[in-house]
């Protein structure tokens, strides 16, 4: 998948989640300050991207992960 990919996929995660407007998710969102995720929303939407993308990702990766933007670079890096 390209990187436009890979967010667009995560932009639908979101708004499904966090019943935020598509069109609202930028690469600067960051998951706590803006979305007000609690440490539960973080790892039910890590657990999320591992399905939707058949990705890795340890607690020390998902701990790195703040904003739209980490969470596709990453993803983008450890594809299958």
């Amino acid at each position: 998948m390209t990187e436009q990919e890979v967010f667009a996929k995560i932009a639908e995660i979101i708004e499904e989640r966090f019943e935020v407007s598509a069109d609202k998710v930028t690469n600067e969102l960051n998951f706590q300050n803006d979305l007000d995720a609690d440490s539960i929303d973080i790892v039910e939407f890590v657990l999320e991207l591992e399905d939707v993308f058949g990705a890795e990702i340890s607690d020390e990766d998902a701990e790195q992960l703040h904003t739209v933007g980490d969470a596709v670079k990453f993803i983008v890096a450890n594809q299958k």
